[in-house]
């Protein structure tokens, strides 16, 4: 089998019985022009350009290329685009996945070219017919028109294509038959102090730190000592990896000092770069605190699960302990989001709309940096006396 060198671009060549000039990409053979005008030159290097530009592969005409060809396309630019700083997948790379796969399906052999709202409205109804929430569906609708807007934009397909997709509208409440959530509540009382004997004391200790800091569990989960700066009287953890870290917005959690109780009792001990919150540790504890004991010479038992414990809990395992812990409780399920909820209505109630967006991270774009700085010193004054 020959290998092409990775640095290998197809030469501009001379066709001597016809005195053309063409290049040759794969055995298929592109005619220019004469071969010594320059504009049959300019047009090889134009050629190769879009070569390289889209993959070393010939750009395909946008009358040809089919929605599947596209959506495979645009999965190989999302696994690029849709990553944290550390490597791993965001939670929109999911969601790009779950909107190409009706859009495969039901219109994958159609060319991209031809794609329509009517047939935009046809995969919308599929997430409808399947009882997606409203909310849902629109996501999902803006992301097939993202597809499109990106296929166009390195001219797959004409731009009117996406144009017309962009005249569908999205979903309104109590205007379709697309299911409508509640809205998200916070959690009573009631019910996180009935799943506490259930939990591990690693889950205890981020549900605490959320009603705390109002912080989204994946901003909690990650932390490590050295993420945590404890000089000041208000520690502070500026993190990296957040919601809106693609926009280049900060986003600061501060913990006072019911907060900082907590967070030595994970820290002693540690090493700057370890977890805090491990489910290793949590499952050596729950073992280390069970009645029963094995015998020396008792065989283990069977694994019932292919689960694998890391070295932090994830959102998915942070949530699925707090839901098994309210069936254990016979509460009804919640999960830890709703505990933002929680503070954010504390923190609104008692001390104002902007101090809870700052703590939040809501800031919006028009306040200004003096605006910035006041509140975010009014917030750290705040976290220092609620804890």
């Amino acid at each position: 089998m020959t290998h092409i060198r990775s640095d290998f671009v197809p030469a501009y060549r001379l066709h001597k019985p016809s005195g053309r000039g063409f290049v040759e990409f794969k055995g298929k053979r592109i005619y220019l022009g004469p071969y010594d005008e320059s504009g049959t030159r300019q047009r090889y290097h134009s050629l190769i350009s879009e070569w390289l530009e889209n993959g070393r592969k010939l750009p395909v005409n946008p009358s040809e290329i089919t929605v599947v060809e596209l959506c495979a396309r645009y999965w190989r630019h999302a696994q690029e685009y849709y990553v944290r700083h550390d490597g791993s997948p965001t939670q929109s790379l999911d969601r790009v996945k779950q909107s190409l796969k009706p859009l495969n399906e039901l219109y994958g052999s159609q060319y991209a070219a031809e794609f329509g709202p009517k047939a935009l409205r046809a995969v919308r109804q599929s997430w409808i017919d399947r009882s997606l929430a409203r909310k849902t569906v629109n996501d999902y609708t803006a992301t097939v028109k993202q597809v499109f807007k990106w296929a166009a934009s390195f001219e797959l397909i004409p731009a009117h294509t996406y144009h017309a997709l962009n005249t569908i509208e999205g979903l309104r409440a109590g205007r379709s038959n697309a299911r409508d959530t509640a809205p998200i509540l916070s959690v009573p009382e009631a019910h996180i102090k009935a799943v506490r004997p259930y939990l591990s004391r690693q889950v205890n200790a981020l549900i605490n730190l959320q009603l705390l800091t109002a912080a989204r569990p994946g901003e909690l989960l990650k932390l490590r000592p050295i993420d945590i700066d404890t000089t000041g009287d208000v520690w502070a953890s500026r993190l990296r990896d957040h919601k809106m870290a693609y926009k280049q917005k900060e986003r600061v959690l501060y913990f006072g000092p019911k907060a900082q109780e907590i967070l030595r009792e994970f820290i002693a001990g540690r090493k700057l770069t370890a977890y805090l919150f491990s489910p290793r540790e949590a499952e050596a504890e729950r073992h280390e605190n069970a009645k029963g004991h094995r015998r020396d010479d008792q065989e283990p038992n069977p694994r019932k699960t292919t689960r694998i414990l890391g070295d932090f809990y994830t959102t998915d395992s942070y949530r699925k302990a707090i839901v098994r812990a309210c069936i254990k409780a016979g509460v009804p399920t919640w999960t830890p989001h709703r505990l933002r909820h929680n503070a954010a209505t504390r923190f609104r109630k008692e001390y104002g709309l902007e101090v809870a967006q700052v703590i939040l991270g809501h800031a919006t774009a028009d306040i200004t940096q003096v605006y910035a700085e006041r509140d975010a010193a009014k917030a750290i004054e705040v976290i220092e006396r609620i804890g």
